[in-house]
């Protein structure tokens, strides 16, 4: 993003283990600078009662918050040789067992979504965390806490070259706590995306699943209703500079009324259209959970987790929403553009302004035609203007 600076990079090594399966059980994790390979923290702990795979989860756990302890806005290479838990955090495996579930919901909640990657390693290369688990156990066997002073687990592990840098974060992380905005100077006129959701199509009052990959529904005459109102109510403000639009069928009609009313043309953005949900295309929520109930629950637990049938995840389409908002922002620099798209695109733009984590998509209302805004400074900050405004439908 023009003005961000680069995110520094972690590796967060972790591991658990129980004697007994379950029995007494602990963790451990180690987290290290990317580029040197510099230990920066250590962290264990016995945990009384538990499987290998509980044990490791809170391994995992614990290294994520000791990165985000150390800089909020990093981006994550977790290296584990639990195959289980790599797999099920990046969404290709289900989480099923009770006791693990609320504690990868946890983990997935630490950094943002696209923040964080995760690679299976053999257990040799993971022989610190491994040896700051067992301290851990032993200091519990002793009925003592584990002492980071007294730990010999970096110097009994091998040497461990600096990681590559994973994948470019496109999260920009919350707002810098130096620079908050309203508080810093003059930073010149910020970019400014109005958002609209689309008008109503015949699936919208019944809520129904309906992304990119279903039918490609067309307005309803309420939508079309609702598309004019905005268009009058756009032309009050006399704001808007640039229209564009998601290349479905809803927000091009929409796009099309309110572009037509302002006397702008359309562009369009591939990136700006709904998530693909798959098997779930045209389906109420309540027939995916009788249909899918598993397929459901793990989507629901993890932003990495798809749709059945092959749809995208949340973090997939954070990452191809985020790279629209950044080429979208270096084109129109310091004017306000009217982006027309869906629900998921306009939730994960707010959240990502927000630095907020995933599962607030849950938690925010978004209806028919509602207006929202982001302002984008200079110096990488966002600040929410307006979500979800339908008073021009009233």
């Amino acid at each position: 993003m023009s003005g961000a600076q680069a995110r520094r990079t972690f590796v967060v090594e972790a591991d658990g283990g129980s004697r007994g399966n379950p029995g007494p059980a602990g963790y451990g994790a180690v987290v290290r600078d990317a580029a040197s390979g510099e230990t920066l923290r250590e962290t264990a702990e016995f945990i009384g009662q538990a499987t290998n795979n509980v044990a490791e989860y809170r391994g995992l756990l614990a290294g994520l918050r000791a990165a985000y302890e150390l800089d909020a806005n990093a981006a994550v290479l977790v290296r584990m040789d639990s195959k289980l838990v790599v797999e099920q955090m990046s969404g290709r495996w289900k989480i099923k067992h009770p006791d693990m579930r609320p504690l990868a919901l946890e983990a997935a909640a630490v950094f943002p979504p696209d923040a964080v990657s995760y690679e299976w390693i053999p257990r040799e290369q993971n022989k610190h965390a491994d040896r700051l688990a067992n301290e851990a156990m032993d200091a519990g066997k002793r009925g003592e806490r584990w002492d980071a002073g007294a730990s010999r687990a970096e110097l009994d592990a091998p040497a461990q070259p600096s990681a590559g840098e994973p994948a470019a974060a496109t999260e920009p992380g919350p707002t810098s706590p130096a620079t908050r905005v309203g508080w810093g100077p003059d930073l010149g006129t910020p970019t400014t995306f109005v958002l609209l959701r689309h008008g109503e199509t015949p699936l919208t009052p019944e809520k129904r699943f309906s992304g990119s990959g279903g039918s490609d529904p067309e307005l309803s005459a309420a939508g079309r209703r609702q598309a004019a109102a905005v268009a009058e109510a756009l032309a009050a403000r006399g704001t808007i500079q640039a229209v564009v639009s998601s290349p479905l069928r809803r927000c091009q009609e929409t796009a099309a009324t309110v572009a037509g009313r302002l006397g702008l043309s359309v562009h369009t953005d591939d990136g700006l259209r709904e998530t693909d949900f798959g098997a779930w295309e045209g389906l109420t929520f309540a027939e995916v959970r009788e249909r899918y109930p598993e397929d459901l629950d793990t989507w629901l637990a993890s932003p990495s987790a798809h749709p059945t049938g092959g749809g995208e995840s949340f973090a997939e389409v954070a990452r191809r929403v985020a790279a629209a908002r950044d080429k979208l922002l270096a084109r129109f620099a310091s004017r306000t553009v009217l982006l027309v798209t869906h629900v998921t695109p306009v939730k994960t733009l707010v959240r990502l302004a927000l630095g907020a984590p995933p599962e607030s998509l849950y938690r925010m209302e978004l209806s028919a035609a509602s207006l929202s805004a982001i302002a984008y400074y200079a110096d990488g900050n966002a600040s929410l203007r307006l979500l979800n405004d339908t008073g021009h439908l009233r």
